[in-house]
Parts: structure tokens; C-alpha cells; sequence
């Protein structure tokens, strides 16, 4: 796992598959932890915040933007090492936790290679479930980063989420927007539920005032990310 700080209170954990981000809010001490990896991914995270100088334990809360597995894998792992609250969206929290099973995605053609690739990297077996899963609604906001305002954008999942940081400008964006591997540039995450949702999501993101978008795959865009996934955005059409 590499460790990357884009802001001062800013880190991107970088695993295999995916990523996940920690936020930390030095007046109150406390960080919180935006996704979570793949499964076992719980404890090199707590070993990421020793190095950083932080105890496992000033994570309060973890917020999980969907159920797939390379996103919510280490979040039963973490919360059991460090004493956090696990939360999710309401639609998908039921996945999260076990009860019932996740929704295949419905593949577009050319998604079908680089999935099973992604697959490859992942570990064998699905994520052990979270003892608990607060529950978590459009417009609710989180005490983190000024005030966390959870922004539902269904598509992906059905209950897929992005947290948006007004006070600093600072967009958790999950799969619902994604960069290219290659060249950065910002599109419409892959494996959806939903494309045309998915699309509508995209653009409901590319409307907020954001300098900092944060992908749940592909390198963050740290400056002037509003006008990136607008860009982006107008390059969808209607819908299918």
C-alpha cells in the first residue's frame, strides 16, 4: 500500500486495487477514513497511521461511499482495531453487512477484460461483514472537514455516495467518477448498475464548487476540479 499526502490533512491510500482516503482534523485530533481497500487491508492501514504519527484510534468514523469488495474490504478489520463507526448509505448498507447480496453489475463490453484483470488482484474470498453499519441518507452531514455533506449518486450502486467538503473544497467522489490509468483525464467510473443514473450522477458532482476530487480509482485532480469534471461531464449525452 502506498501512502500519498495531497494536503496537509489530506491521504490517499493507494492499494492494488483501488483506494481509499484519510482525513484528518488536526483542531479536534480526530481523522476519518474514506473507504476502506480490499480485505485485509484493515491492518496496514492502522501501520499507515502509526508511521504518520497517528494512533489507529483517532480514525472515529469510517465511511464507506459503496459494498464493493475493493472499497469495503478492510472496514471490519479496521473498526475492530481501532474503535471506529462504520457508516453507509442506507440502500447499500444491508450488502454491507451481510444480509443480503450485492447486485452484479451490468457490463458494457469492452468493461469485461478490465474487470476480470482488476479481479486477478484482489484477494480470494469476499470481505468479512462489520459488527455495525450506521445508516446514512442524502444531504446528512458528517462531523468532519467543516461539516461533510453526504451526497447520494446512485449508478454505480444503488446505494452509491460521495462526500462533499465545502469548507475546503474537497470531493470524495467513491466509483461514481473515475481517472484514467493512463492519462488522468476524468470519466464515468465503470461497472455500473445503472449507466444513465450513473450519468446523471456524474453531472450532479460536476455542479458542486470543487477544488479537490478525490476517485475511488485513479489519481486524485488537486487543483481546479470543478472545471475538470465539468469538462467531462458535458461529454455524455443523453440518455440511452
Amino acid at each position: 500500500m502506498d501512502v500519498v499526502e495531497l494536503l496537509p490533512r489530506l491521504h490517499l491510500l493507494r492499494f492494488p486495487v483501488g483506494q481509499a482516503y484519510l482525513w484528518h482534523d488536526p483542531d479536534t485530533g480526530d481523522s476519518t477514513l474514506v473507504d476502506t481497500g480490499p480485505p485485509g487491508s484493515g491492518r496496514p492501514i492502522a501501520d499507515a497511521l502509526t508511521a504518520l504519527g497517528r494512533s489507529p484510534s483517532a480514525v472515529r468514523r469510517i465511511v464507506l461511499t459503496h459494498f464493493h469488495e475493493d472499497h469495503v474490504g478492510g472496514a471490519a478489520e479496521f473498526a475492530a482495531l481501532s474503535g471506529a463507526e462504520v457508516f453507509a448509505h442506507h440502500l447499500d448498507a444491508p450488502v454491507i453487512r451481510g444480509e443480503l447480496p450485492g447486485p452484479p453489475p451490468v457490463f458494457e463490453d469492452w468493461e469485461l477484460p478490465i474487470h476480470a484483470a482488476a479481479a486477478k488482484l484482489l484477494p480470494v474470498g469476499g470481505p468479512v461483514p462489520p459488527e455495525e453499519v450506521t445508516e446514512l441518507s442524502d444531504g446528512d452531514v458528517l462531523d468532519f472537514g467543516g461539516g461533510a455533506r453526504v451526497v447520494h449518486v446512485p449508478g454505480h450502486t444503488h446505494g452509491s455516495i460521495a462526500l462533499h467538503l465545502p469548507a475546503y473544497g474537497v470531493l470524495f467522489t467513491g466509483d461514481a467518477v473515475a481517472a484514467a490509468p493512463a492519462t488522468g483525464a476524468v470519466l464515468l467510473g465503470v461497472f455500473n448498475l445503472d449507466r444513465d443514473r450513473a450519468v446523471a450522477s456524474f453531472r450532479r458532482l460536476a455542479a458542486l464548487e470543487t477544488r479537490t476530487a478525490c476517485f475511488g480509482h485513479g489519481d486524485p485532480v488537486t487543483a481546479h476540479a470543478s472545471q475538470a469534471l465539468r469538462a467531462s461531464a458535458d461529454t455524455y449525452g443523453p440518455p440511452r
